[in-house]
């Protein structure tokens, strides 16, 4: 018995640690476990917030940097840049209950992934831009049923794709681009995943059908992957095995039959091009027929845009219009015997909804001054077949390259909602750059509010605004979304920036240039720059559009200008002072615009104050005293429900079903002028707009674009 109980002892001993320690994991708070967390780093100058006796969720500057709260509990970490290496002490993460996004992004955070595979609720991951290595295992993700977003991007992993990847049926977003990933891809079929980036890997083999509805740049630079989608590497039908050769004669009637077979292919090419050249000027005049009877749009690269060059193009257009009337396709590689027009600056589409232009198009389109805001000059273009567009000259825009700049539109320009207007070209020089979007004609919600006093301001009765405001917050809540690393998805929300479609329906524009302005001219572009946390800590988060979205609904609900606009402060009304000390002396009522409030419905002036209630929670000054834009968005469905309307889509229109807006980080227009009440001008904030102005060259209009 005595040596049974010395047997015992150490495993006695080590079942009473394994259960202290468990019990210290399950006991310990979110303050300890930060804390805990903290400790795994080096180089962890940028949490110096996170200072042992106060607590992460502290209201104001006192909030720990990089720690996300919902109602007083942590429910994400956002260390993005913050310059950590060292362990992920992933025990510590387990004891956060509320814990659904974490955030490492563009660390230098090594070795192999993080055991993060029993943190089931997670539901957003970004390990993008470390240095991470190594095979993931196959089973990794099987227990992470919750998972909607998955970014593992610009690391070093090796390896197959795990398997378990078929297990996360919520997914939205997976970027597993710019690593060395190998062998095949896993057979995953995941109706619900929107985005997904397995580009510049190693992967081989065929891509799955259930994969064959995204774009082919989702599988670039992936040398021995083949698919239908890929329109030139189609996976080969009749593969020969040469494992299946069990001797030499068959071995050799396969080589013979493969000689045959190229010298048959090699003949027909060499017919092919005897034929061709033999029709090639028929063939190229029935190409240019055939453009002009459908009117097709063209795609033509021009060589420069400055004014000397362009008068060139257009001598060269003149002369040679009769050889440019075939497709896009024979302009953009010159033609079938036409001379090519040299291919460096041009038009790039990044969505062909609306139809597909080239420079030329809007060279020659009639042109507009729209205005001049914080992002740059806008200009109005009608081109030859009647459509018509608005065109942005960006400014500040010099530091970023065209890669960058590439991505960031092609990002912008995949976006789909009734409420947001997605670009639908661009133009990149160093030292010009141009986006290019869709010509709303209703112009925007700052010029129907303060300069248009006709027949549509008399429709913008209640109803109409109360639709047109919960239109900007869903359109702000995707953004917010689909745009959920940004540290400001929108960044230059204001009136002037809500452009204004059928039936008023609001559309958001100006968004998800934060990435591409200089930093030293970010602030004085974008309007968010101008909330209390930027001019006084010099810090802005998605909070800092709720904000500005706070100030566009007491600029509706008062029909006041709102002196937040203006650079200097000088002119209009601080719309957000004013409604405060209304509030907090009952009388709500009086700062409402007198053409929705002369009405003796008490229940409607009810709904008004409710949403200057919104608006007012919306622009406080402490960024945690906000609400995020689910709860923006559900306080005022609330108030539209009351009064008996239908929500701002309509039952009759197709909307976008978005994902919970908790997931991630958070669950041009006519003369715009002031009237005779106002002293300033919109010109000091929005550039000269006072009156349009048609720019000619010669006897044809053309379109300034240098």
């Amino acid at each position: 018995m005595a040596v049974d109980r010395l047997l015992l002892r150490p495993y006695l001993l080590f079942s009473i640690t394994f259960i202290g320690l468990s019990s210290m994991t399950n006991s310990m708070n979110e303050y300890d476990a930060l804390l805990k967390f903290k400790s795994s780093f080096t180089n962890t100058n940028a949490l110096n917030s996170w200072i042992p006796g106060s607590s992460p969720c502290t209201a104001g500057p006192a909030q720990w940097n990089g720690v996300l709260c919902y109602d007083g509990i942590v429910t994400g970490l956002r260390l993005e840049g913050f310059g950590l290496s060292g362990a992920i002490d992933v025990s510590a993460l387990g004891a956060i209950k509320g814990l659904r996004t974490i955030s490492f992004y563009n660390n230098s955070f090594s070795g192999p992934i993080p055991d993060l595979s029993h943190l089931g609720p997670l539901r957003a991951i970004y390990l993008s831009s470390n240095r991470f290595s190594g095979a993931i295992p196959s089973e990794y993700f099987a227990r992470m049923e919750s998972l909607k977003k998955l970014w593992l991007s610009d690391n070093k992993f090796t390896g197959s794709l795990p398997s378990s990847l078929s297990n996360l049926t919520k997914l939205i977003e997976l970027h597993l681009e710019n690593n060395r990933f190998t062998g095949t891809i896993p057979n995953f079929d995941i109706p619900s995943l929107l985005e997904l980036n397995l580009s510049n890997n190693e992967l081989e083999g065929e891509i799955p059908e259930s994969l064959s509805r995204f774009d082919p740049s989702s599988f670039a630079e992936n040398p021995n992957l083949c698919g239908r989608m890929l329109s030139n590497k189609e996976c080969s039908e009749n593969k020969i095995d040469l494992g299946t050769v069990r001797n030499e004669e068959d071995y050799k009637k396969i080589v013979t039959t493969a000689v045959t077979f190229v010298a048959v292919i090699v003949s027909l090419i060499v017919l092919i091009i005897v034929r061709s050249k033999r029709q090639l000027k028929e063939d190229f005049d029935k190409l240019g027929e055939d453009s002009a009877e459908h009117n097709a749009p063209v795609e033509v690269h021009v060589t420069s845009l400055n004014k000397k060059e362009m008068d060139s193009a257009r001598e060269m257009e003149s002369t040679s219009s009769s050889n440019r009337k075939g497709g896009s396709d024979s302009n953009h590689r010159g033609g079938r015997g036409g001379a090519a027009v040299p291919a460096v600056a041009e038009i790039v589409m990044v969505n062909e909804e609306k139809g597909v232009f080239g420079m030329p198009d809007l060279m020659k389109a009639t042109a507009e001054v729209l205005g001049n805001g914080g992002l740059g000059s806008s200009y109005k273009a009608v081109m030859a077949n009647g459509m018509a567009v608005v065109v942005k000259r960006m400014r500040d825009m010099s530091m970023k390259g065209k890669d960058q700049f590439d991505a960031e539109i092609r990002r912008l320009g995949k976006l789909k909602h009734w409420n947001v207007l997605t670009p639908l070209a661009y133009h990149y020089r160093k030292e010009e750059k141009l986006v290019v979007s869709e010509y709303v004609p209703h112009g925007s919600l700052l010029y129907l509010l303060h300069g248009d006093h006709g027949s549509s301001h008399v429709e913008l009765n209640w109803h109409t605004r109360l639709k047109i405001v919960l239109g900007i917050a869903k359109g702000l809540g995707y953004l917010h979304t689909e745009l959920s690393l940004f540290d400001l998805p929108h960044g230059n929300l204001k009136s002037s920036n809500v452009l204004l479609g059928p039936d008023y329906e609001p559309l958001i524009a100006d968004y998800g240039f934060s990435p591409l302005i200089n930093p030293t001219s970010v602030s004085q572009a974008m309007f968010a720059y101008k909330t209390p946390e930027a001019t006084e800590h010099n810090q802005v988060t998605p909070k800092s559009d709720v904000y500005c979205l706070g100030i566009i609904i007491l600029e509706i609900l008062t029909g006041k200008f709102p002196s937040q606009y203006l650079n200097t402060g000088k002119g209009g009304i601080d719309v957000v002072q004013c409604v405060a000390s209304a509030i907090s002396e009952e009388r709500e009522t009086e700062l409402l615009d007198p053409e929705i409030s002369n009405i003796t419905s008490r229940n409607l002036l009810g709904q008004m104050v409710r949403l200057l209630h919104v608006g007012a929670a919306c622009t406080m000054r402490s960024p945690e005293q906000r609400p995020d834009t689910a709860e923006v968005i559900r306080r005022i469905e609330e108030i539209q429900v009351e009064g008996g309307q239908e929500s701002s889509g309509g039952s009759n229109r197709a909307m976008q079903v978005l994902p919970s807006l908790r997931d991630g980080y958070a669950d041009s227009t006519p003369t715009p002028l002031l009237d005779e009440n106002h002293e300033v001008s919109l010109r000091e904030d929005f550039g000269d707009v006072s009156g349009r102005r048609r720019l000619r060259n010669g006897d044809s209009f053309a379109f300034p674009i240098s």
